[in-house]
């Protein structure tokens, strides 16, 4: 179909064959007719028990349980002339004992989203989560000429969505998009489990292996009021250097480094709204974290990403980064985050300090600059890198700003 927009290679969980089966369901013989699928990384967002549509909300305030919104998706390849798909189907297997979907949308309009505008709160809450990937939002729109889908186990931790089109009156899509509402019992910090996608191409039954998936889930809304929170900033050194196309390649790895590394730490996608700032952003992270695992897994997935970005490019063309964290009590007003550490994050990351140490090691990917009191609290403790030993003091004086701190930098190591 014209309008088919394919999964972004930074939303992919797995490529996998579509291999035939015979009368019995065991793999048949190859007959040309094979194909491959391409399978979404779940879109995990959490949605409060009061932004349950009204049946489920009665039955989970008596309750404990955490309750998600998921997206998934997936395409199928590109048929040879005079083959077409008749069938497709994908089926989630919840690992979590006590895990269940609760509720099955067959598109959009059926927990909200009508015409692309929210309707409902889970549909409000599902377009904020989406904001980075907002071509899985269309996906769930009704498609003209296209057959709805009819759902299977909803109220169970094995479910399903099945398109089929047996007359062959329609024209089966490639890229597919579903939404289910998850209930999990209180202590998971994940959604994990398998999907099986399965197509019929003029008659013959493709069936892909299970692809595992774990998707990090903290189970809470972002809330509004202040709290104490970790805030990270980072900066591209040399970005007004760049012309043309490479402040946009610059910008576009520049997110989807710091997601990565990120989701390494165990936080989700969806349990944050990073502010861009062209060449830079500013994250606010989920109240409750263990800094003491989820810092040095950040700063480790962050080296590792920047490295293999870069990994092959001339000296001009990397993308080196100053970073900054900080922790304290944040709130989210009208305009982005205020608070004291919202400001004293940037504070540290353009000062005097870290501009010169990422100055005077060309090879380095990133500079890391800290307050005292992370670097006390976590850093002197730490057992994985970085540790005590790789900072070295600093003191950020802007009288222009009156703004002095005491502080510790690290340089990342480039080999």
């Amino acid at each position: 179909m014209a309008d088919e927009e394919p999964l972004a290679d930074d939303d992919l969980l797995a490529v996998c064959p579509l291999e035939p089966l015979d009368d019995r369901g065991a793999p048949g013989p190859a007959d040309g007719r094979s194909s491959r699928v391409r399978c979404g990384r779940p879109l995990v967002y959490p949605v409060p028990v009061r932004d349950l549509p009204q049946p489920l909300r009665r039955r989970a305030e008596q309750g404990n349980d955490r309750y998600a919104g998921v997206f998934f998706a997936f395409d199928l390849d590109v048929l040879p002339p005079g083959l077409r798909y008749t069938g497709a189907r994908l089926d989630v297997t919840l690992a979590a004992p006590g895990a269940r979907a609760v509720q099955l949308a067959a598109d959009g309009d059926e927990f909200g989203l009508v015409h692309g505008e929210a309707a409902s709160a889970v549909a409000l809450r599902a377009i904020s989560a989406a904001r980075s990937r907002p071509a899985w939002l269309r996906r769930l729109a009704r498609r003209p000429g296209s057959p709805r889908a009819w759902t299977t186990g909803v109220q169970s931790g094995t479910f399903g969505w099945v398109y089929d089109d047996p007359r062959g009156a329609t024209l089966l899509p490639r890229t597919y998009g579903m939404h289910a509402l998850i209930e999990l019992p209180s202590p998971a910090t994940e959604l994990a489990g398998l999907l099986t996608v399965q197509a019929e191409v003029s008659g013959a039954t493709l069936m892909t292996a299970a692809v595992e998936f774990r998707e990090a889930f903290t189970g809470a809304e972002v809330p509004s009021g202040a709290a104490v929170r970790l805030c990270l900033a980072a900066d591209v050194v040399g970005y007004s250097r760049r012309r043309g196309p490479g402040t946009e390649e610059l910008q576009r790895d520049l997110v989807e480094v710091l997601a990565r590394a990120r989701r390494a730490a165990g936080i989700a996608d969806s349990a944050v709204r990073p502010q861009p700032q062209g060449d830079g952003q500013f994250t606010v992270l989920p109240v409750g974290i263990d800094e003491s695992v989820v810092m040095p897994r950040m700063i480790g997935a962050l080296r590792a990403g920047l490295l293999d970005r870069d990994r092959g490019r001339a000296p001009d063309e990397r993308m080196r980064l100053r970073v900054a964290l900080h922790r304290g009590l944040v709130k989210e007003a009208a305009n982005g985050w205020v608070g004291t550490a919202a400001i004293a994050v940037h504070r540290i990351l353009d000062s005097p300090p870290l501009r010169a140490a990422i100055t005077e090691n060309p090879e380095a990917p990133y500079v890391l600059g800290l307050p005292d009191v992370l670097y006390q609290d976590v850093i002197a403790h730490a057992v994985e890198p970085p540790l005590a030993a790789d900072f070295q003091p600093m003191t950020v004086r802007l009288p222009e700003k009156d703004f002095t701190e005491r502080g510790w930098l690290t340089v990342g190591r480039a080999r």
